[in-house]
């Protein structure tokens, strides 16, 4: 009786370890994906977007890789952080995924990247933009972009321009923090100068305060981090105050002209010079097949950087597969991820091998209206641009 119970003992105990570990890969098998994304709350434009990208490609490729059927399954965490860490454990104990993706707010991939660790299951970044992301796992992947990645270029670009005093004005959290300190240096570097660094709260923001400082400052450029949503009100409140005609120039993270919302914004935003690595106006077949075939896919839309974030992201996630021959297991899916190029719709991107951030071109853009409505159109190139942040890079 006692060697019984024993027995039983040590088989429930492996069963419990066994539901705290990924499926491992098999002939045939599904291969579930868990994208968790915002589909409620402030941010639900960012999982509305990369969703319907992530189910595009679905749609193009197949939904089978190396023999392993494509699941994708979708969770909601409104954006917040304690959420998406449960609904993450979820998924890798319960679901059994091989791949977790996603992640529309800095916050929200960091709290997961502790649990991609310990499982051994890749975490793909489809939107966060915060520098030190690919830092808190090995098991971390992005295919979206880095803050500094963008903002060094358009502060060259402006020292290039003759711009000599810029005033930062950022949202007030990780990724406005990487950008502040990122024009700063960068700025510095070529000669510029920062004189007024101002951080505006992310929650409720009133840009008024800090634009009447700007007006009163008088410098050459204000340089703008703002998320994609806030972008709208900013350009608003710029116009209102005067500054698009008082000869300051409006240098910002292409985000405050965020193609989903950009001909909502009306010609406000005609003031904006943007740096960015995506826009639905890129001019290569590549992108206008994906652009048309995403609104065909879904009316009334414009893909944007979110998009084209789930998109390439999940071309890793079958890229990988395809290179392991159909093994999920995640050391495998990780070494095979790095060092993948292709040509996406943004144009060549790479996985750097050594930080697991993307390499991609970064683009100077114009708003510009054509046919009635307002887009992004690139006018300069900054090629094969790595993430600043990162030691080494």
């Amino acid at each position: 009786m006692q060697r019984r119970s024993l027995l039983l003992g040590a088989v429930l105990a492996a069963s419990t370890a066994l539901a705290g570990m990924p499926a491992l890969a098999a002939g045939g098998e599904s291969f579930k994906v868990g994208l968790i994304l915002p589909m409620t709350g402030a941010f639900a434009s960012t999982g509305r977007q990369i969703e319907a990208a992530a189910k595009l490609y679905i749609a193009e490729h197949g939904d089978e890789v190396a023999g392993r059927k494509i699941e994708l399954v979708v969770k909601d965490d409104a954006g917040v952080a304690d959420t998406t860490k449960r609904v993450a454990q979820e998924l890798i104990v319960r679901e059994k995924v091989g791949v977790i993706a996603g992640f529309g707010l800095t916050p929200l991939a960091m709290a997961t990247a502790p649990l991609a660790t310990r499982a051994k299951v890749p975490a793909v970044v489809m939107a966060a933009a915060t520098s030190s992301i690919t830092e808190a796992s090995p098991y971390v992947v992005r295919t979206s972009y880095t803050t500094p990645q963008v903002t060094s270029k358009i502060a060259e670009w402006a020292a290039q321009q003759g711009i000599k005093r810029a005033i930062t004005v950022v949202s007030d959290y990780g990724p406005g923090i990487d950008a502040e300190k990122t024009f700063v240096a960068s700025f510095g570097a070529a000669g510029g100068e920062v004189p007024q660094t101002l951080r505006v709260p992310l929650q409720n923001p009133d840009f008024s305060p800090f634009l009447q400082k700007v007006v009163d400052a008088k410098p050459d450029a204000i340089f703008v981090f703002v998320p994609s949503g806030a972008g709208a009100q900013f350009m608003k409140q710029f116009v209102e105050r005067g500054l698009d005609k008082s000869g300051v120039k409006l240098l910002a993270d292409g985000g405050i002209t965020d193609d989903d919302i950009l001909n909502g914004m009306g010609d406000p935003a005609l003031a904006a010079i943007t740096g960015f690595h995506y826009s639905a106006a890129h001019d290569c077949d590549t992108n206008r097949a994906f652009v048309e075939a995403f609104q065909k896919a879904n009316p009334g839309m414009r893909p944007n950087f979110m998009a084209v974030g789930g998109y390439d992201g999940m071309h890793a996630i079958y890229a990988a597969l395809e290179k392991t021959g159909g093994d999920g297991d995640g050391d495998k899916l990780i070494d095979a991820m790095k060092g993948l190029a292709w040509e996406s719709p943004r144009g060549p991107v790479s996985l750097d091998p050594e930080t697991r951030d993307i390499v991609q071109n970064v683009y100077l853009r114009r708003v510009e209206r054509k046919d009635d409505q307002l887009w992004n159109v690139e006018f300069e190139t900054f090629e094969a641009v790595r993430d600043p942040g990162k030691s080494g890079s």
